[in-house]
């Protein structure tokens, strides 16, 4: 069976290694140096954090991987796309501010960020990959026209995919506010009337004219002409236009491997994943619980799927810490060899997405793990 090589290493560092210079050596040692980065706009995809939570990668590590790349010739930038829920990261203002109040900007992270979706996340291409869920992911603009493609993934859990990997950083984190609709939900948009205020700028900016006001001055749409683009969720500032019934964990993950697939088609790419902090949920919420696994280290590899199912077999394989999610209701043993993230979420099931991913050609899930 063919495999990918996966390079790992552990945190412990001397006084001429520290974290920073470890995660440089790993990425060398992993080929990062193979790719042509002279004059190519580089994408660093990662996720700013929302604020108040604390468990995102430190932007240290950003800055030292953007003064790496530009050494090797890349223009490098910093890029997320906006969220498609409420919050401080739902258009370009709030997520740069957020961005910044969690230490990404160009001093400290030594690097531009950019929202690649636009101010209202409404700044998008459509991809052609005739997917089995997906036919045209909606990609950012911004991940669209970069020229090679790096992500920095916080490995951690989440409450609908099982965890957030690679491939949640790319297929969910490059996807529109749009495209993160069809990802997310099994319907098309809903209006929750007792928001709507009657502003009339989803009416305005619906390319397919299916959304009118009705007599009581609120948003109706029109389902025959509705074509679930999730512009109107995008736009509306009252959390009015929101998405309806959500999909099933399975069908989420498959949606967001082609979404993937998408935004790595025709161009070169790396991906490294931080195996710290690794919280319950996601770092979209505005809080982290207490890590359910000990910090095991940094990972890195061309192909993410093989990235994704090495980082999920250390945390399998590794003890549960004391005082958290799983310590709660499961109180006997360090459960060492137990799928964390099916005891912490237990509706969910993580394999699916890599099944998928493999199944699509994005990498495989047979890996060699070669410690540095």
């Amino acid at each position: 069976m063919e495999t990918s090589p996966v390079y790992f290493t552990n945190l412990r560092t001397t006084p001429s290694a520290n974290l920073l210079v470890k995660m440089e050596r790993l990425v060398k040692k992993a080929g990062i140096e193979q790719i042509d980065f002279k004059n190519q706009f580089t994408a660093i995809k990662i996720h700013f954090g929302e604020p108040g939570n604390l468990a995102y990668i430190r932007p240290n590590y950003a800055a030292r991987m953007a003064t790496l790349l530009r050494s090797l010739g890349a223009k490098p930038f910093l890029t997320d796309c906006n969220t498609l829920y409420s919050g401080g990261r739902s258009n370009a203002v709030d997520h740069l501010n957020s961005a910044i109040e969690n230490g990404f900007n160009s001093l400290s992270a030594k690097c531009v960020v950019i929202i690649a979706d636009g101010i209202k996340g409404t700044d998008y291409r459509e991809i052609p990959i005739d997917g089995e869920y997906c036919k045209a992911p909606k990609i950012g603009t911004a991940i669209v026209d970069a020229d090679v493609i790096i992500s920095m993934n916080h490995f951690k859990g989440h409450e609908q995919t099982g965890f957030g990997g690679a491939l949640k950083n790319l297929g969910m984190g490059c996807a529109s506010v749009g495209g993160k609709l069809e990802l997310h939900a099994a319907s098309k948009p809903v209006v929750n009337r007792t928001n709507c205020t009657g502003c009339r700028v989803c009416v305005k900016y619906c390319a397919h004219e299916a959304i009118q006001l009705d007599s009581q001055k609120k948003a109706v749409i029109d389902y025959d002409k509705c074509v679930g683009c999730g512009q109107c969720v995008a736009l509306c500032q009252y959390n009015a236009a929101v998405l309806g019934e959500d999909d099933t964990s399975e069908r989420l993950n498959y949606k967001i491997a082609e979404y993937t697939q998408a935004v790595l088609m025709d161009k070169p790419h790396f991906h490294v994943s931080f195996i710290m902090n690794v919280s319950p949920e996601c770092d979209c919420w505005n809080h982290n619980d207490a890590p359910i696994v000990p910090d095991l280290g940094i990972a890195a590899s061309f192909d993410p799927v093989a990235l994704d199912q090495a980082c999920a077999d250390m945390v399998t394989q590794a003890p549960v810490l004391g005082g958290n999610k799983i310590a709660e209701s499961h109180v006997h043993g360090t459960l060492e060899g137990e799928d964390k993230f099916c005891l912490i979420h237990p509706d969910t099931n993580w394999q699916t997405g890599l099944i998928h991913a493999e199944k699509i050609g994005i990498g495989r899930r047979a890996y060699q793990l070669i410690t540095v």
